[in-house]
């Protein structure tokens, strides 16, 4: 028999454990040293309140950016040591540099590696305990997936790619006339006949449904699944889940009911979020092109010895209402690269030239674009803008391809700091699904949430 779970906590309620258990952690061994030792430089005390909540903003800002609420990395120690150092080390840099809102220096230095320590090692012992603990198996949700043998297979690995503390158990296979090979040590095909008792000897959490009564969900099954809803058992729609999960849209499986299943962002048609939004791209847009002014003389002798060609190039995109317009970009490729016509850029290209992958990993290839947010053609946020020839291509054959230009295309957006590298018909339907979540769920608190993981890309070094 399997192990039993203990209670499972949801995706957003373990990152809320994790901040308020952070936070709480380095105030309360931050108050210990201040009462056991005479800590000067730090005091969590009424007449300094404000010391604390700044202390508390520069830790969850950089603790964001260093990715210590990504819950893969989470569940790994090794990332989490070296995400733990350098949020602490950002942390008492920044609020060293900011005297007007926390205390002045001590002129002991050495407070200041205790200060250090102090906010290090209880976010260390505290993750050791989340690791050991929280992301056991013991807090696993168990589950079982009624469905295809396609999606059962979908479901296995994206879900659980997704959220490590997901598990697909197995399934109650709907439609044999689908053949796919399904891992039978991984999940266990159970019977319709089977399927009370299965949800006691596997100790399943959840039911997700992945496919409809007409595609195969027959009666029996159909009466079973009502008796355990109305008994309070949790069953899911598999769209939902997915959606929930993995912050993509399944737009695969949707099929004609797509435009009735995808609600527009209600911030899409928001005219004071449009207008603060294109403010915000005007401002960025001027500080991005000063920075691109100010880096002009090394960018050009690097571009001389590394690149020996053009500095910019223009390429024609495929920007809001399917509108064409001219992006403009470092140049990374070396000249006439394309002698057989359009071809996607792969990673690992031999075409980029070796100053060229140092401005592809650095994200700096992507500076003069700000030239066309400026202009209104592409904004900060928002699903890459792709070349007329490979939407042409892909919109016949991928589904509701086009939707993705119902907004403007942006300089970083949803797909770009959560989908991995890709240059392939199902890379591009995976990224889709990520622009289209973007476009439905489009807000501020998205668009903050993007602008922290592009620094995080940048940071680490993560662009293609």
């Amino acid at each position: 028999m399997s192990q039993r779970p203990l209670v499972h906590f949801e995706i957003s309620e373990r990152k809320v454990l994790l901040r308020l258990l952070d936070s709480l952690c380095i105030l309360t061994c931050l108050s210990l040293i201040g009462i056991i030792f005479e800590f000067d430089y730090f005091r969590i005390d009424s007449q300094n309140w404000y010391w604390t909540l700044v202390l508390l903003l520069y830790f969850n800002l950089f603790a964001s950016i260093f990715e210590l609420y990504d819950l893969q990395k989470a569940s790994n120690f090794d990332s989490v040591l070296q995400n733990s150092l350098l949020s602490s080390g950002a942390t008492v840099l920044f609020y060293m540099l900011t005297p007007f809102l926390t205390p002045s220096l001590p002129e002991n230095r050495l407070q200041i590696l205790f200060f250090f320590l102090a906010i290090l090692i209880p976010l260390l012992l505290w993750r050791l305990v989340y690791i050991t603990l929280i992301s056991s198996p013991r807090f696993y949700k168990r589950v079982l997936v009624v469905g295809n043998s396609f999606d059962i297979n979908l479901i296995s690995s994206d879900l659980q790619k997704s959220d490590p503390n997901y598990v697909v158990v197995g399934y109650i296979k709907t439609e044999d006339r689908l053949s796919s090979e399904i891992d039978e040590d991984k999940l266990i095909r159970f019977e319709i006949k089977d399927l009370t008792e299965a949800i006691k000897e596997h100790h399943i959490n959840e039911i997700v449904v992945a496919s409809g009564y007409k595609k195969g969900l027959m009666l029996p099954l159909y009466n079973q699944l009502s008796v355990l809803l109305k008994a309070g058992f949790p069953i899911k729609d598999y769209t939902q889940v997915y959606e929930e999960i993995t912050q993509r849209i399944p737009v695969q499986h949707v099929d004609k009911d797509f435009y009735r299943y995808f609600p527009f962002s209600r911030s899409n048609q928001n005219k004071f979020y449009q207008f603060f939004f294109r403010i915000f791209d005007i401002i960025i847009a001027l500080v991005g092109l000063t920075f691109l002014i100010l880096m002009l003389p090394i960018i050009l002798i690097a571009n001389f010895l590394g690149n020996r060609g053009s500095l910019f190039y223009r390429q024609e995109r495929i920007g809001k209402y399917g509108e064409i317009f001219r992006i403009l970009k470092l140049r990374t490729m070396v000249k006439d690269a394309e002698p057989n016509g359009p071809q996607y850029a792969e990673k690992n290209d031999l075409r980029t030239t070796k100053f060229g992958k140092f401005l592809r990993r650095s994200r700096l290839d992507e500076i003069p674009q700000f030239y066309n947010v400026l202009k209104g053609e592409m904004s900060l946020i928002g699903p890459r803008p792709e070349r007329p020839v490979f939407v042409h291509e892909l919109s016949e054959v991928i589904p509701f391809y086009e939707t993705r230009h119902v907004v403007k295309p942006g300089l970083t957006g949803w797909a770009q700091v959560k989908a991995d590298y890709g240059n392939c018909h199902t890379d591009s339907l995976v990224k889709l699904q990520y622009d289209l979540y973007y476009i439905k769920h489009r807000g501020i608190f998205l668009d903050l949430n993007i602008i922290l993981k592009t620094l995080s890309t940048v940071i680490f070094f993560r662009g293609q």
